[in-house]
């Protein structure tokens, strides 16, 4: 993807107005024990929250809208089996967590089932026509702590392996991990990239994956699809979707971003 100058010095003012509290000028994944919001997002979401939560298609630059089918959204190529034969350590276990990440991503679950309110929005579009599911959710602390911990050990179990569709038809996998901004009290970033046939015909799928928990709180990002992913969107979609929550959280209402120019 080409980076365009105006929209990355755009996300620069975006971020640096929002850096004095989230501190994004650095980035990171994993947790944050000495700056740790944790006492102040220990509140449980309600439904209407977690729904104002949400960011919208002007918190994102370039050609997003907002949709009401996301709920729909699957990817075939995500369909599979992951043989156990193909890893020559801890084979089934590691079998297991490839399988599991799939399985997620095609349920839309990324950080397993919620425990209390949760609300989702889709937003497709982008300069490769790329699809973006944002959750914000609350969860059992234990649960979303494994969760976590869990994605952040992918990029080595999962690093490359070999997924077989129902059709017999061979897909090849790779996981990698990503950098996030410093939002929230830890987060995780991974990018998947798969590729096989679709159609009769080669293609890849490529999905930038991110998670920031807040207290027992968190927001979950899928973005991607067939025409590549939009980096810069995800960062922006964490950036400012942590502030979001953290405002809900403390009673505030969420400051709206003007609508971006497009390019």
């Amino acid at each position: 993807m080409i980076r365009h100058p105006a929209r990355a010095a755009r996300f620069l003012a975006l971020t640096l107005a929002a850096g004095a509290v989230l501190a994004t000028g650095a980035c990171s994944n994993g947790s944050d024990a000495a700056t740790s919001t944790s006492s102040r997002s220990a509140k449980t979401l309600t439904q209407g929250e977690a729904e104002t939560a949400l960011i919208n298609a002007t918190d994102l630059e370039g050609n997003w809208t907002r949709v009401n089918d996301a709920a729909t959204w699957r990817d075939s190529l995500l369909i599979g089996k992951v043989d156990a034969a193909q890893f020559f350590t801890d084979s089934k276990t590691t079998a297991a967590d490839c399988q599991k990440l799939l399985d997620v991503l095609y349920s839309d679950a990324l950080l397993g089932k919620p425990s209390g309110a949760s609300a989702v929005a889709g937003f497709s579009g982008g300069s490769d026509g790329a699809r973006m599911l944002y959750q914000v959710a609350d969860y059992d602390r234990g649960q979303l702590d494994s969760s976590l911990a869990w994605l952040k050990t992918l990029p080595v179990k999962c690093d490359q392996f070999t997924v077989t569709g129902k059709d017999g038809s061979a897909r090849t996998a790779q996981v990698i991990e990503t950098s996030l901004p410093k939002a929230g009290d830890s987060r995780q970033g991974l990018r998947l990239t798969l590729q096989g046939p679709v159609g009769g015909k080669p293609a890849t799928l490529t999905l930038d994956l991110a998670a920031v928990r807040l207290g027992t709180n968190a927001i979950a990002v899928t973005n991607g699809g067939l025409g590549g992913t939009e980096a810069d969107s995800t960062q922006q979609a964490v950036t400012l979707g942590t502030q979001r929550l953290k405002d809900v959280l403390a009673g505030k209402t969420p400051a709206e971003q003007p609508p971006g120019q497009q390019d």
